[in-house]
This record gives structure tokens, C-alpha cells and sequence, in this order.
């Protein structure tokens, strides 16, 4: 299957995963996480948190941009979330 193909194929948002990348003491994380709990309750779709202090890989990668939002493991956003950009992005 082509990237384009999975990129335009309809997927129901209950079947979508978001990630929340952060760590402690983050006020823009903390924000962050509070739009992504709230599209992801209002849309059914399940998400994760992972703190970069606890993950050198995840350090390494986003470091300079947290928090990141992954949205089926590509990056969808970082530093700040707009809601309805998300809700687009999960219910397209």
C-alpha cells in the first residue's frame, strides 16, 4: 500500500492514536494535555503520554520541541496545540 493511499484512507477516530510527548514541570505540556484530553474524549480516540526524561531516544528526537503530538506515530504538531487543527486531523 502507497504512502499517499494510507495518508488519504478515511480511519475512524476511535481507530486513531495520539501521543503526547512532555515532560514534568512543562507549562506548555501541561496545556497541551489538556486539549488533547479533551479532543480525544469528545472523539473516542485513545492517546498516550511519554515524558522525555524517562526516554533517552524520545530526549534526543524532541528535546527542542516539546510538547510534540504524534498523531498515528508522525508528528502533528509541537510547542503548542490548536484544538481544531486536531480534531481535522483525527476525524479526516
Amino acid at each position: 500500500m502507497s504512502a499517499l493511499f494510507r495518508r488519504t484512507a478515511a480511519r475512524p477516530p476511535q481507530d486513531r492514536l495520539v501521543t503526547l510527548i512532555r515532560k514534568p514541570g512543562c507549562h506548555l505540556c501541561d496545556d497541551a494535555q489538556a486539549v488533547v484530553e479533551r479532543v480525544c474524549a469528545d472523539l473516542g480516540v485513545p492517546w498516550e503520554g511519554k515524558d522525555i526524561s524517562r526516554d533517552p531516544a524520545l530526549h534526543d528526537q524532541y528535546w527542542e520541541q516539546i510538547p510534540v503530538v504524534l498523531v498515528d506515530g508522525a508528528q502533528h504538531t509541537f510547542w503548542r496545540v490548536d484544538e481544531e487543527r486536531l480534531r481535522r486531523e483525527l476525524t479526516k
